[in-house]
């Protein structure tokens, strides 16, 4: 059901309506969810919801470049982070409710890599339908495979990451597996949500999300490298971004509950 009603909403976000109906629209969505154009065009420019909702800076952001630091890769809010359960290969999706990382890397992700985040860094990223919905590249960095997980769409807010368990694993994801430039493993789950019409990649056009289809599938890269601030692609309205990083290899520099934006130093890579 709730895949229905992405879908539906996907296609009404898409209409074009009449000037003066869109512009009213518009600035009725920016006042609800309270948000700062500031960095935008203003609402008239926009010709549909979906072009709101997929806004492009107007400026690129700035930020310091660093090989030992990782940028935050969007707007957020950090609803939880720490270290990977070594026993249980087990994360917290919220306090006192964790989440499988076997189950939400899928059937694609080799056991063995699998075992390399025993004792890693998890952050989860949540995107809410105020923030600015591209992702980019926490690093210079290599894209090794892509896996996509067909799911449901079920919300991601606070409310429903207390109400719902393993809900990461319920719904729609996919799974990057990537590289740094000194070889550190890390992993990137795009998680969708209700209202997400896609989420979508520009490095590959050929991973369709919110579809029918139910089995999982896999995409492998020889040589596809983003660089730190690349924009990788954007969320079809708001979602959830979880970094998991290999043991020994990485170093929180932020804290659960902190409101992050694209460009900010968040996550140090540990010599």
């Amino acid at each position: 059901m709730t895949n229905s009603i992405s879908r539906v909403f996907g296609i009404f976000s898409r209409v074009r309506f009449p000037k003066k109906v869109q512009v009213f629209i518009n600035e009725l969505y920016i006042k609800a969810f309270n948000i700062d154009m500031s960095e935008f065009k203003e609402a008239a420019y926009y010709e549909s919801l979906n072009r709101l909702f997929t806004r492009d800076l107007v400026s690129a952001r700035e930020f310091e470049k660093g090989e030992d630091i990782l940028i935050s890769p969007c707007d957020s809010f950090i609803t939880e982070l720490g270290r990977i359960d070594k026993d249980g290969l087990t994360a917290l999706q919220i306090k006192d409710s964790s989440y499988s990382i076997d189950t939400l890397l899928g059937d694609y992700t080799l056991r063995q890599d699998k075992d390399r985040l025993r004792g890693g860094l998890f952050v989860n990223f949540y995107l809410s339908p105020s923030d600015y919905h591209h992702y980019h590249a926490p690093c210079d960095m290599r894209v090794l495979k892509a896996t996509h997980i067909p799911g449901a769409l079920y919300p991601v807010n606070l409310k429903w990451l207390r109400k719902k368990a393993q809900l990461f694993n319920t719904n729609e994801r996919v799974v990057l597996e990537c590289e740094t430039p000194s070889k550190a493993r890390f992993w990137l789950v795009f998680v969708g949500a209700l209202n997400v019409g896609k989420i979508r990649f520009l490095f590959d056009e050929n991973i369709a999300t919110n579809a029918k289809k139910g089995r999982q599938s896999y995409f492998l890269y020889k040589d596809t490298r983003l660089y730190q601030g690349e924009e990788m692609g954007f969320f079809e309205m708001g979602s959830t971004i979880v970094f998991l990083g290999e043991s020994g290899a990485f170093k929180s520099l932020v804290r659960q509950g902190s409101k992050v934006r694209f460009g900010e130093d968040i996550i140090s890579v540990v010599e």
